[in-house]
């Protein structure tokens, strides 16, 4: 397999700044426009003249572009510098969402509608995962934990926390159609923070495209001779993949069958990601005095199978007697979603001489939850409706409990320190 070149090299220490607080910054402005459309997306382009059904299948296209920039985001960074792909992913996002708002839309046409915004799918990782990539091959060892830490807490207040907060706050004054135009703005505005400061990277050093055939080989290899990775790309796959279908038919099921407000939805929303943010460290905490493969299975597996059925039968029957009861069904969902935290830990133990590949892999089945769960609902929902699409919903978190007991972890497996690799662990439950 062909050497890749550190992105490190390709960012000599002494010309990077000394603190990366403008990526940081530009980091939490960015993830805070992607973040605004989460809670009303849906709605909005039914109200535009496009089915429920057409939505799930442009949730899907969307989903499967960030799934495919998710995987080859750390692999492009070695190639031609993390700078150069968190440029690609600013401009995957800001130039499609203009013709997506400018062209599409008011068009009515699926078409664009469908490769506008499949095309911003890959907007997100790419910028995201470039600057995590910077930070895990540049930030000395001792410091790496937090480097990555505030990286998370920037990336996960943003999407979709603040910026559900910030649509609340907007969308009464400008509508929603305008605010969709201002995250753009929003979403410009932290790109360029984050980017301008870094350096440009010589001519000399730039790679090429060919260079990805030899690491794509070898994965292959790895997964044949390593089957649990591949089980726990599923596992994470099936982690978050709930949550990208809730935002796709649960605004109808809230607003039109129980009568409640948009607002009390994009609430109900907020708590799922807050609870799961805080989880997700208590959890992962946890597990490395448990056990990291108990903790999914049990935790995870099937405490996000028992709280996902709750997401359905709660509200519908404590919707107008108590918001409080409710909003709890959410907060337990979050929580049971930090199960499969662990993974992060449990997926480089099974290749210890080759952790880039298996996060890589887990990479890949964050990013492709991204569209498994839109195309439940566009595959299912006409003829399940929504108690169905819980359901099997519910039933995928147990298989992923079921296929977790089949990963096997090496013996005395203690947690590791922080990968200097160009695929880094993603924090599990959260959208990719």
């Amino acid at each position: 397999m062909q050497t890749m070149v550190p992105t490190a090299s390709l960012l000599p220490a002494s010309r990077l700044p000394r603190s990366f607080a403008l990526q940081y910054a530009g980091l939490l402005v960015f993830m805070i426009g992607d973040g605004v459309e989460v809670g009303y997306l849906s709605p909005f382009l039914v109200q535009t003249g496009q089915t429920e059904h057409f939505v799930a299948l442009l949730f899907t296209a969307y989903g499967l572009a960030a799934a495919l920039a998710a995987w080859f985001s750390g692999l492009l960074c070695d190639i031609f510098s993390s700078r150069t792909v968190m440029t690609a992913g600013l401009l995957f996002w800001v130039l499609p969402q203009i013709l997506f708002l400018g062209v599409a839309i008011p068009a009515h046409s699926p078409a664009l509608l469908l490769l506008t915004y499949g095309l911003r799918g890959a907007g997100y990782p790419l910028f995201s995962y470039g600057l995590l990539t910077l930070l895990v091959t540049t930030v000395r060892q001792d410091r790496l934990g937090r480097a990555v830490g505030l990286f998370w807490f920037c990336f996960t207040c943003g999407l979709p926390t603040v910026g559900s907060i910030v649509a609340q706050l907007l969308l009464p004054v400008y509508g929603q159609y305008v605010t969709l135009w201002i995250a753009l703005l929003g979403v410009g505005a932290g790109g360029v923070l984050a980017i301008l400061p870094l350096p440009a990277t010589p001519r000399s050093q730039k790679g090429s495209l060919k260079d990805i055939a030899p690491t794509l080989r070898e994965t292959a290899r790895q997964i044949r001779h390593n089957p649990g990775v591949g089980l726990a790309c599923i596992v994470r796959a099936v982690n978050s993949s709930a949550t990208h279908g809730l935002i796709v038919f649960m605004p109808f099921f809230f607003t039109s069958r129980l009568g409640l407000s948009q607002d009390v939805w994009i609430r109900f929303l907020e708590i799922i990601f807050a609870s799961n943010i805080v989880f997700n460290l208590l959890i992962g905490f946890a597990s490395d005095y448990i056990s990291w493969r108990q903790t999914v299975i049990w935790f995870g597996g099937i405490g996000s199978a028992l709280s996902c059925v709750g997401l359905y039968w709660i509200p519908l029957l404590y919707a107008q007697s108590s918001l409080f009861t409710v909003y709890a069904s959410a907060a337990v969902f979050g929580m049971t979603l930090a199960g499969y935290v662990p993974l992060s830990a449990l997926t480089p133990s099974l290749l210890p001489d080759h952790k880039g590949i298996a996060m890589s892999l887990l990479n890949l089945g964050a990013g492709s939850s991204v569209w498994i769960g839109p195309f439940i609902v566009y595959a299912f929902e006409g003829a399940v409706g929504t108690q169905g699409i819980i359901l099997i919903y519910a039933a995928l978190f147990l298989a992923s409990a079921i296929l977790t007991f089949f990963i096997t972890p090496p013996p005395l497996t203690r947690p590791d320190r922080p990968l200097n690799s160009t695929a880094v662990p993603q924090p599990e439950g959260l959208p990719s």
